[in-house]
């Protein structure tokens, strides 16, 4: 691990200047070509491989450097939100993983490592790990791993399986004083949805929530709105949860619908995002690993009371073995998506972060290819995962049913952690 860390301690400014970079010119979904093209640079000036565009996503990458069999992807985040630049510190999350991988990328040929940065775009809105997923971007990646700063150190963190839905209302223009009679009004759909949702929130099973906004709820105060739309995101514990959800929420855009004469279309705005899974034993090396350089996480038994939102990446782990812990920064009492925290994403804490945040990748990637029993483990299920993507496109192919994709269950050998 000394000769990673030096690697990486060797470039901490760079690193810094990265994410002070990436922050200072926010990007949105699928938009990000400023921001990708900073985390590039370094990567192949040290040699990596560099191919873009990939999963047909002009923001989305691979950048890859040796060619051992176990091959570690680091994703990279780099999204911001709309009018609120870096709120969720994706300019961390961007120069930890450049840390990480140019740190493994010294130990690459010793260790039998493909060491591999994945560009993932619109995290924030639009799923790009689950478009790359689909595409087959990650299907040579044994091990998955990313942290996200948050305002305290959690190793197990947990997210809510998510679903992003426009719900447009279509009724009949009319004019509201002269002839109201004659109208439909969508924007009355919305309300009484609202109505009906906000009911339903005393109903909800543990987990459940679903919040929104209204998107379009007409053009002038004298027109009858012909059209108008919600936006809202659904999430729950799991997937199963979720779709309990979604069957009770359609129910009250439905009624919102019947009420006002009006017809009501669902659209999924984004790939939905599954419920993070993360690999014990990959957990469990982090956690020695970041507690080493001095963090103190919360509790285990307290991770599951700290839902994060939801995240594309809870896609990734639910199909291949990956780690998403959360790095804590100073916000000044400011969590995600508020103001406060885009201005602590570039403090001293945060800048502590981005180093920290890559040590701790770099070095669980070591413990887990140095450990016999462990590096066995995820080659074997990466095969398997391989088998079944052959078997489900053979079956595509052919018009039959495929298996799914396998997500294997912890092995035994995974009880230690």
């Amino acid at each position: 691990m000394q000769q990673s860390d030096t690697a990486i301690k060797a470039v901490v400014d760079q690193l810094i200047d990265l994410s002070h970079s990436i922050h200072a010119e926010p990007e949105l979904a699928f938009e990000e070509t400023r921001s990708v093209a900073k985390i590039i640079a370094p990567l192949a000036e040290r040699g990596f491989e560099v191919a873009a565009g990939v999963a047909d996503l002009p923001t989305a990458f691979r950048a890859s450097f040796g060619s051992g069999p176990l091959t570690v992807g680091i994703c990279a985040e780099y999204d911001a939100l709309p009018g609120m630049g870096h709120a969720c510190g994706h300019n961390i999350i961007a120069a930890s993983a450049v840390g990480a991988a140019l740190g493994l990328a010294e130990v690459a040929d010793a260790l039998g490592l493909t060491v591999l940065v994945l560009g993932t775009p619109a995290e924030e809105s639009g799923g790009g790990k689950v478009l790359m997923l689909e595409r087959g971007v990650f299907d040579d990646v044994a091990m998955a791993m990313m942290v996200h700063p948050g305002p305290f150190d959690i190793v197990g963190a947990r997210s809510l399986a998510m679903a992003d839905l426009s719900i447009v209302f279509h009724g009949r223009e009319a004019h509201a004083s002269a002839a109201p009679e004659l109208g439909r009004n969508a924007g009355d759909a919305v309300t009484v949805t609202q109505v009906a949702l906000g009911l339903l929130r005393q109903h909800l099973q543990p987990g459940q929530q679903l919040h929104g906004i209204v998107g379009d709820g007409g053009v002038a105060p004298n027109i009858v709105p012909g059209r108008a739309e919600l936006l809202y995101y659904l999430r729950a514990v799991d997937s199963a949860s979720l779709d309990n959800l979604m069957r009770r929420a359609s129910a009250c855009f439905e009624a919102g619908a019947l009420a006002t004469g009006c017809t009501q279309e669902i659209r999924t705005v984004a790939p939905t995002y599954t419920e993070l899974t993360p690999d014990p034993a990959l957990l469990f090396a982090y956690r020695e690993q970041i507690t080493g350089l001095g963090r103190v996480p919360i509790a285990p038994e307290l991770e599951a009371q700290r839902p994060l939102g939801s995240t594309d990446m809870g896609n990734v782990t639910n199909v291949i073995p990956g780690i998403h812990p959360v790095i804590g920064i100073d916000a000044g009492g400011a969590v995600t998506h508020q103001p406060g925290f885009a201005a602590a994403s570039v403090n001293a804490s945060a800048d502590r972060a981005v180093v920290d945040g890559a040590l701790a990748l770099a070095r669980t990637a070591i413990a887990a290819a140095s450990d016999e029993e462990q590096r066995d483990r995820l080659l074997q299920r990466l095969v398997q995962r391989q088998e079944d993507i052959q078997v489900r496109e053979r079956s595509e192919r052919t018009g039959g049913t495929a298996r799914p994709v396998r997500t294997a269950e912890p092995s035994d050998s995974e009880a230690k952690a």
